[in-house]
């Protein structure tokens, strides 16, 4: 912008300058969406137009020379009867109706009947989520209790042996593995469908 502030159309390469932008954010990997390069290419074509035209134009100063007159246009545009006394109708429609509307605020009010609705989470989905957590917690302590029961078994000299320790020790050690496989596998099958989801 400020290498083209005042330069004239001949010097001026909006659409180069556009689709250098579009390739340059190619090359580091940001994807730009293709109506900006169909733009570039638009205003490539505009320039060559601009300059066969009258190279000598000088859009800045048009601008400042014509700002005025339009902003004044669009002013009586958006200042017209028409509009204006639509206005004035929904004016008259809204002020005719305030005092109702103020009445059956304040009796709502008065007699504690206000609320206020506030739909901020979804309630059911957090407690579900909650749920989950507790029960995954839960089987988690029973799984540790298993271990550390196994664990202290491991100590006890019984005649009961599987695979050269303590039979009972063991038969705990399978199960908590057999649950901890089972937990890990429900977890990821419950994680992917709701992934999918």
């Amino acid at each position: 912008m400020a290498q083209t502030q005042d330069q004239q159309i001949e010097q001026i390469q909006v659409g180069r300058v556009l689709l250098a932008i579009t390739k340059l954010s190619a090359d580091s990997g940001i994807r730009v969406p293709p109506e900006l390069t169909m733009l570039g290419k638009t205003l490539l074509n505009l320039d060559l137009v601009g300059r066969s035209l009258d190279p000598r134009f000088d859009p800045n100063a048009a601008i400042r020379r014509h700002a005025a007159e339009l902003t004044q246009q669009r002013i009586r545009k958006a200042v017209s009867a028409g509009r204006l006394f639509g206005t004035l109708i929904e004016l008259k429609d809204f002020l005719e109706n305030l005092p109702a509307r103020v009445n059956r605020i304040l009796d709502t009010v008065a007699s504690n009947g206000l609320q206020v609705k506030v739909d901020a989470i979804d309630e059911k989905l957090l407690m579900e989520g909650f749920q989950k957590v507790a029960n995954r917690i839960t089987e988690g302590l029973i799984l540790g209790a298993l271990i550390v029961g196994a664990a202290m078994l491991m100590k006890v000299e019984t005649p009961f042996r599987i695979l050269g320790y303590p039979g009972l020790a063991m038969i705990f050690f399978m199960v908590a593995a057999g649950i901890g496989i089972a937990l890990v596998i429900d977890i990821l099958l419950h994680d992917l469908k709701a992934n999918r989801k």
